[in-house]
């Protein structure tokens, strides 16, 4: 379905962290999000990008907040660090987008290193999961929360050569259906985004000879972000979402 009509300031008031905040999706979104009011915590390992999409916020509305962090090697203890960080710092946490993700080219699974296979299923399975829990304390003191996890399209990346990246992503829909049960009857809302082919560093890996031109920017699902972060993606509490963009 195509993204609802987003009422205006529909984030005003809210924190937002954002997690593989500069490039693809996680920037396109963290632009959007605070545009529609939000103060956004950029996190991601690279602190010059991180500050080069900081400054691009702060002439589009509040100023961001950043922090650095490789989720590589993150463990519960640095999420736990963080949670209290926003906390004390910010006042509060209203929601989270899980964009960070880790792949790093199509190969079979014999030929997959160990060290590689962890990282991946870490990074994108292990990391989302460890500082969402360590962030539910606080998400919970707000009328309104909302954890948006991004999927991806199983008939594609649950098949050969994928590796641990696709075996992660079948792992964190799992996640979503349990995490939704657990939290249905409390403030925090829990749903997937499953946003369509997209100019992204993981689909240039994947798709080598694939023309840029192709898919369509990023940015044509950050609207599907904010919908999903905001109130009005209740509606799709412990669902998946799969926008359609205009004229498709």
């Amino acid at each position: 379905m195509q993204v609802p009509a987003l009422l205006p300031n529909c984030l005003e008031g809210r924190v937002i962290l954002i997690t593989g905040a500069y490039g693809g999706l996680g920037e396109a979104a963290a632009k959007a999000v605070t545009d529609a009011g939000a103060t956004v915590v950029l996190l991601g390992k690279k602190v010059p990008k991180l500050n080069r999409v900081y400054d691009a916020l702060k002439k589009i509305g509040s100023e961001p907040a950043m922090y650095p962090l490789d989720l590589r090697g993150a463990d519960p203890a640095d999420f736990e660090v963080m949670a209290d960080k926003i906390a004390a710092e910010l006042g509060g946490l209203n929601g989270i987008l899980h964009c960070a993700a880790d792949f790093s080219g199509l190969r079979p699974l014999e030929n997959t290193s160990p060290e590689e296979f962890l990282t991946q299923i870490h990074v994108n399975l292990n990391a989302p999961w460890l500082l969402t829990q360590a962030c539910l304390p606080v998400l919970r003191k707000a009328e309104d929360s909302a954890v948006v996890f991004v999927s991806e399209d199983m008939s594609r990346v649950n098949k050969a050569y994928w590796g641990a990246y696709g075996i992660a992503k079948a792992g964190l829909n799992g996640l979503v259906s349990m995490l939704h049960d657990e939290t249905d009857d409390s403030s925090v809302r829990v749903s997937a985004l499953q946003p369509g082919p997209m100019r992204t560093s993981i689909r240039a890996r994947a798709y080598v000879d694939e023309a840029a031109t192709d898919c369509p920017e990023a940015g044509a699902y950050a609207k599907a972000c904010v919908y999903l972060l905001s109130a009005q993606g209740i509606a799709h509490r412990g669902k998946l979402f799969k926008p359609q963009l205009a004229g498709k």
